[in-house]
């Protein structure tokens, strides 16, 4: 992709230059955790378990270490193993943080630990790919709100991990409540471009490296639309029109490609951030709701040499699911939300069935501190309105919305997503259907450590800022 992309530029640049960026490599065959200092020699970053991601040398590398786990046997249970199948009576077997297998029938070796699945259902642990914990954490106060630096329209220098609280308490609740093994954290909405995004493992840690999901890349957060107008039309400078919009754009890409191709240029934290992204290490995640505004920057991707990986909040995807199909981008959305901002008028609950029906790439998002613990319900809702107007989605492609789908929308679906032979053991038990709202995550996995468990209270998370408040603990 790099060199397709870096072709582009140079061709529909006019340069025959070549195209000189030393910038590091942060694709996900390209990087891993570090460990910290002091890990043990049996540790995730000294055991070679992630390995096959490479070496992380970025400035703040994961120091993410997996918790103890057990070799576990879920047996008997429904699975539904993220790709879109679903399997009754299933054995899932997990051991050193991988999953070893998923049957049916069979055998349990000796040392593995054996769950009764009976009556129960299993999926992949649930991932969000828009998130804004610890950026705007709980309580809701301006002392936390970290998520927007809004004083500029294009801040692309900024890292939304340099925000990031770990002892928010949302973290625990997306956990005991969702399922949420693992999700990607986006700086605000306020500028054109936001700033870097990071994808974390949803465990707790003294730091934000220590969340770190190892080995996953980088993603620069875009926005177009009535926010970045409104914000800065309303302080009278550009943007303040949705033209506006797409020259600041389209200048700022093409002030990229000239520094890229400067062999005399100083170090510009902004720019090579986007110089990330046109050589194909770092992935778009762009703000969008209406249509047009979609076709239109895919068109300004293709002029300068880029590729956007999601549309988020795409409340209109529906209009040109053949165009979001055919260019790769896949949409990440909520189930319902509607009518809140003129952009978000035309948003129906159609609009993930009818995208899938398309064949394009459906995403089920939260953006939003509560709708994290309630993912498996958005996703049930987007399926039911789908099926109310005719279009037969599966159990198990409701499912994939918001396990594989978000994986592969952030560059980590070759390790996580689904419960396949030697991906991480991220994996939720449910007490009941995990589509129905009486339905409740009973415990919760993540790299095959146990680190949620309904029945024991001693494994109900608590943060640090919780300790000695009302309520602690109290996952409801």
């Amino acid at each position: 992709m790099a060199d397709r992309l870096r072709h582009r530029i140079l061709n529909q640049a006019g340069w025959r230059s070549r195209f000189a960026v030393s910038f590091s490599a942060l694709a996900l065959t390209a990087c891993a955790a570090t460990g910290s200092a002091n890990a043990s020699a049996d540790s995730a970053s000294s055991d070679g378990e992630f390995a096959a991601l490479g070496v992380d040398d970025t400035p703040y590398p994961s120091t993410y270490i997996r918790y103890p786990g057990a070799p576990t046997a879920l047996v008997g249970a429904t699975v539904f193993d993220g790709t879109g199948a679903k399997m009754e009576g299933a054995n899932v077997l997990f051991k050193d943080g991988k999953v070893v297998e998923v049957t049916t029938g069979g055998a349990v070796p000796d040392e593995y630990v054996v769950i009764d699945g009976a009556g129960k259902f299993v999926t992949p642990g649930i991932i969000d790919i828009h998130s804004h914990l610890g950026d705007y954490p709980s309580p809701d106060v301006d002392a936390h709100a970290d998520g927007n630096e809004a004083t500029d329209p294009t801040t692309p220098e900024v890292w939304a991990e340099h925000s990031v609280w770990p002892q928010d308490p949302g973290f625990s609740r997306a956990l005991a409540n969702g399922g949420v093994t693992s999700l990607m954290i986006l700086p605000g909405s306020a500028n054109l471009f936001g700033g870097r995004t990071v994808t974390l493992k949803n465990v707790p840690s003294r730091t934000v490296q220590g969340m770190k999901f190892p080995g996953a890349p980088y993603g620069l957060k875009m926005a177009c639309g009535e926010n970045p107008k409104r914000v800065y039309g309303n302080r009278g400078r550009t943007p303040s029109t949705r033209m506006g919009n797409f020259a600041v754009n389209r200048q700022t890409w093409f002030d990229a490609i000239e520094y890229a191709n400067d062999d005399d240029r100083k170090r510009d934290l902004a720019k090579e951030t986007l110089v990330g992204v046109l050589e194909g290490d770092i992935m778009v995640h762009n703000h969008c709701y209406r249509a047009d505004e979609m076709a239109l920057v895919m068109d300004m991707a293709k002029e300068v040499g880029y590729q956007v990986t999601a549309f988020h909040h795409a409340v209109e995807s529906y209009k040109i699911g053949d165009l979001l199909r055919e260019n790769e981008v896949c949409s990440a959305i909520w189930a319902d939300w509607y009518g809140f901002k003129m952009e978000a008028y035309d948003a129906i609950p159609e609009n993930g069935a009818l995208l899938q029906r398309s064949g394009a790439c459906v995403v089920i998002h939260s953006d939003d501190q509560d709708d994290i613990q309630r993912l498996n319900q958005e996703a049930s809702k987007a399926r039911k309105a789908g099926l109310r107007m005719g279009i037969d989605i599966s159990e198990g492609t409701a499912i994939q919305w918001i396990t594989l789908n978000a994986a592969k929308a952030m560059g980590i679906d070759n390790v996580t997503g689904s419960l396949e032979p030697g991906k991480m053991a991220d994996v939720v038990l449910w007490n009941g259907d995990p589509l129905s709202v009486y339905s409740r995550p009973e415990k919760v996995w993540i790299d095959g450590a146990l680190m949620f468990d309904a029945m024991d209270p001693k494994r109900r998370p608590v943060s640090d800022f919780e300790l000695g408040q009302p309520g602690e603990g109290d996952v409801k």
